[in-house]
């Protein structure tokens, strides 16, 4: 399915970004955030990527790349903690788009692939689906399931399954990516195998095994 088969057709909306920096990376065993993607750490690569899509984009970390960084609260309190603090520095500064959100463990995500979330028709949520997976840390999501997420971690929730079974998502499953996109360009990474499998390599002294389908991070 493409995009002009969701909602009116009219101009892109406007979109705002954050790129997710807070994660402990225990499982890969060093800081996802300073992975050498082409000779530029993965954050700030990231970075780049989506300001191509997006603005404003904040990071929501310990200021591992040049945007502005927000903190979570809690700190540490996991990726819906991390979207619904940084949603809400965006909407402080008056932003009131949809926001691009994106996890700092993608090595191959590419701005074409983003640029289909930041153009998809309308201002609703829109959620990758890549071999059957979906991606939320790699999606756009609306105003009012921004603030779905704020309710949810402020009753205790810390995962985006949460917002994922709350939220009506429109799904973009492949058939939505411009030919030549490859599923690899939504790969999310957690342990060393997992570079290898995307044929990058494994910074040395690391090793490590790769996760079976459905474990968390």
């Amino acid at each position: 399915m493409g995009p002009d088969s969701h909602g009116a057709p009219g101009a892109p909306a406007a979109v705002a970004g954050l790129l997710l920096t807070g994660g402990a990376s225990r499982r890969m065993g060093f800081d996802k955030a300073s992975l050498l993607v082409d000779g530029s750490p993965l954050a700030v690569r990231l970075a780049g990527v989506l300001c191509t899509v997006a603005s404003p984009v904040l990071e929501v970390g310990p200021g591992r790349s040049a945007l502005e960084p927000v903190s979570e609260e809690p700190p540490g309190g996991g990726p819906l903690a991390a979207v619904a603090a940084g949603a809400a520095a965006l909407r402080s500064r008056g932003v009131v788009a949809p926001v691009i959100v994106l996890a700092c463990d993608m090595p191959l995500l590419t701005a074409r692939a983003l640029a289909v979330l930041a153009a998809w028709p309308g201002d609703g949520s829109v959620v990758p689906v890549v071999g059957g997976t979906t991606q939320p840390l790699a999606a756009r999501w609306s105003a009012a399931d921004l603030e779905t997420a704020a309710r949810l971690v402020a009753a205790g929730e810390r995962s985006m399954k949460a917002l994922l079974a709350l939220a009506e998502p429109q799904l973009a499953d492949e058939g939505a990516w411009p030919a030549g996109t490859a599923a690899s360009a939504f790969a999310d990474v957690d342990v060393p195998a997992d570079l290898v499998s995307l044929g990058l390599p494994v910074p040395p002294g690391e090793g490590g095994h790769k996760r079976p389908r459905g474990q968390g991070a």
